[in-house]
């Protein structure tokens, strides 16, 4: 991808995010979006949970250590406290809220800004414009998670589709 289309294409994903979540998470019944695909695998409000906390915590304050010539360390999703997983429509409007001040960050970053480096922790020496990839791939990784786990009982209750193997890609109880 080049650097002129980069930008352009990070906030675009950035920015369908948050309100694909806040559709999901207020129109779905809160069992759907709590229930894990398998046993330990997240549930979708878990997907949504550590999206929000990567709002919070990981890429803009990110972006603002590259902006200011700083290194940073990792990030251990495990270490988050817990989150009230049946209040999922709350956190998709925590998130929203956070992606917006997110998107007006990013809407500030030049092309030259791709360049500029900073050392992780554990990935050692990135660039902006390695992060950026990174978290336009993470939003829609976790989103796809969540969407996945969403399917489980319609992919379980579909019958002869499912046998057929129509959602052979998706199916939790077939890739274990």
């Amino acid at each position: 991808m080049q650097p002129d289309d980069l930008l352009p294409r990070v906030r675009a994903v950035l920015a369908t995010t948050s309100a694909r979540w806040l559709s999901l998470a207020e129109s779905l019944p809160v069992d759907l979006i709590t229930r894990p695909p398998a046993p330990g695998q997240w549930a979708a409000a878990e997907c949504l949970r550590h999206l929000r906390d990567t709002e919070r915590f990981v890429f803009p304050p990110r972006i603002r250590a590259f902006l200011a010539g700083q290194d940073f360390p990792s990030f251990d999703p495990g270490a988050q406290p817990p989150a009230d997983l049946s209040r999922s429509a709350e956190m998709a409007r925590d998130f929203a809220a956070l992606r917006g001040q997110s998107l007006a960050l990013v809407a500030q970053l030049t092309p030259a800004d791709l360049e500029r480096t900073a050392r992780h922790s554990e990935r050692g020496l990135v660039t902006l414009g390695e992060l950026l990839h990174e978290w336009a791939a993470h939003d829609l990784n976790h989103t796809v998670q969540a969407e996945r786990a969403l399917m489980q009982p319609f992919i379980a209750g579909c019958g002869p589709w499912r046998t057929a193997g129509y959602f052979a890609d998706h199916d939790a109880e077939a890739h274990g």
